[in-house]
């Protein structure tokens, strides 16, 4: 454990009189890219430890950062007192144990996705977080993106109707150069491949749009394979996650859905929904392929009618953006999260909405195993099981 001396920024010194949240993060990936200066810019929360396995890179990003401690053990970081809460940024085969340990030692959590490898591990944390009485939070932040509360907005209204028809690409090139390493992305075994790292947004979105899905069917493949490892020299590996998806889903209230993912798609067309009513024509879309929320435009049209723009309303808009279209939805996860804190209780999204998530990812495994289609039970049925 490394310790250095604080430094308290202009905005927690003129914060609300509500406490701060201190918040461990744990992971420096997309944790140092994302959550730090997110918890760094909401006035209620204070980064106060960081972790990573390789105590020097802990250190200097503590350093860099004014954050008073760093630690490569986790019982370390939850025994010190100043932490409140942590945030869960590593690759997702240690989530299940990470996420375990924050939960016994009572500090609130913030999970990145996918949640876990089994949705039997999210339940269990779901259940292990409402014994705690803490406030567990899901990362998916897409309910958070002005132009996708818009278009919930519009389906609530019922602006196109009886659905008859929901469709969705996210089609990137982010993997399509077979020179990009081999590491634990490209390992089934350890929650790699592009279901777990946008497939899993879709599914809550899904869940929280039409009221989840009823049954799917789907195939998964791993279209570039092998890749070189450079812990091995360059020595080419194989890949078993899968870098492409394809599933038909029938959605609870009966409507066909199609889901089209995939990372290795050169000149890919980004992220769209495209919603078909008796009534009306809903569309949201994002073609910028190097970040996954800036971007998005939002078009409806009556039956019969051309799409037309809509404009996000400033009552939805960011307060702020970054050049980084990922922070800004964050920090609104993040206030959802302090929140829930504050609440005493975890909200949706939570580790339920986790679950059901995870729930879909394991069945679009089994479906493209045995090539069939596969019901999805009730998530209050599959929660209460064990």
């Amino acid at each position: 454990m490394n310790s250095t001396s604080p430094t308290t920024s202009s905005h927690k010194r003129t914060a609300t009189e509500k406490p701060t949240v201190g918040v461990a993060v744990v992971g420096t990936g997309f944790g140092q890219k994302i959550h730090l200066p997110g918890f760094q810019h909401h006035p209620r929360t204070q980064p106060v430890a960081v972790y990573n396995h390789d105590l020097d890179k802990a250190k200097a990003i503590a350093n860099d950062n004014q954050i008073p401690h760093a630690g490569s053990e986790l019982e370390e970081i939850l025994s010190l007192p100043e932490v409140d809460a942590v945030s869960i940024a590593t690759p997702p085969f240690q989530h299940y144990e990470m996420a375990k340990a924050v939960l016994e030692a009572g500090k609130h959590l913030l999970l990145e996705k996918p949640m876990t490898l089994t949705a039997s591990q999210t339940r269990e944390l779901h259940h292990l977080a409402a014994e705690k009485g803490v406030a567990a939070t899901a990362d998916f932040e897409f309910r958070f993106v002005p132009s996708w509360q818009l278009l919930a907005e519009y389906l609530a209204q019922e602006y196109v109707g009886q659905i008859r028809l929901v469709k969705i690409d996210w089609l990137t090139p982010s993997r399509a150069n077979p020179e990009r390493a081999w590491n634990w992305y490209a390992q089934k075994k350890l929650g790699g491949g592009a279901l777990g790292a946008v497939g899993s947004h879709s599914f809550d979105y899904l869940n929280w749009l039409f009221g989840g899905v009823r049954r799917l069917s789907a195939q998964l493949r791993s279209m570039v394979s092998p890749r070189p490892d450079p812990a091995a020299g360059g020595e080419l590996k194989p890949v078993d996650s899968d870098d492409t998806a394809l599933l038909m889903l029938e959605l609870a209230g009966g409507t066909p859905a199609q889901l089209a993912l995939s990372s290795v798609t050169y000149q890919g067309r980004g992220h769209w929904m495209e919603i078909y009513g008796d009534r009306g024509t809903l569309v949201l879309g994002n073609s910028n392929l190097k970040d996954y929320v800036h971007g998005f435009c939002f078009y409806a049209a009556p039956a019969g009618e051309p799409l037309a723009e809509v404009e996000i309303p400033k009552r939805l808009a960011f307060s702020e953006v970054f050049s980084d279209g990922r922070l800004a939805p964050f920090i609104r996860v993040v206030d959802h999260w302090v929140q829930a804190i504050d609440a005493g209780r975890s909200m949706i999204p939570s580790l339920r909405e986790g679950t059901y998530s995870q729930l879909l990812m394991d069945l679009t495994h089994q479906s493209s195993q045995s090539n069939c289609w596969v019901d999805v039970p009730e998530l209050d049925n599959f929660l209460a099981s064990e």
